[in-house]
């Protein structure tokens, strides 16, 4: 028997397909997207008028039922499209909750 042949058999045997992904997603928390007050959206405006390109930021944004924390250098603003790109992830300002970066004095 060569090598690959012996070794398909100690593989693990998933018997029921996708079962192990059924079950991760029914273990994920699903939360209720908050609503900020008109103050909080009033200081995050200030915070995305502020930020430039090339600067390292931490966003918290709502993702897919859940609250996703991404930190990385900011690749794009769109101001049109109201979309914020940090690294490879487009994040929608009406999704972000909290920016933290050195250049925001708070």
């Amino acid at each position: 028997m060569d090598r690959g042949t012996r070794a398909k058999q100690f593989m693990p045997f998933d018997a029921l397909k996708g079962f192990r992904e059924a079950i991760t997603e029914k273990e994920r928390i699903i939360v209720p997207k908050r609503d900020l007050s008109e103050g909080q959206k009033e200081e995050l405006e200030r915070k995305l008028r502020q930020l430039k390109k090339k600067e390292i930021i931490t966003v918290e944004y709502f993702n897919n039922s859940e609250y996703v924390q991404v930190t990385g250098v900011v690749t794009r603003i769109d101001e049109v499209s109201r979309t914020l790109d940090v690294v490879n992830t487009r994040i929608a300002f009406r999704d972000i909750f909290s920016l933290r970066c050195e250049i925001f004095q708070e």
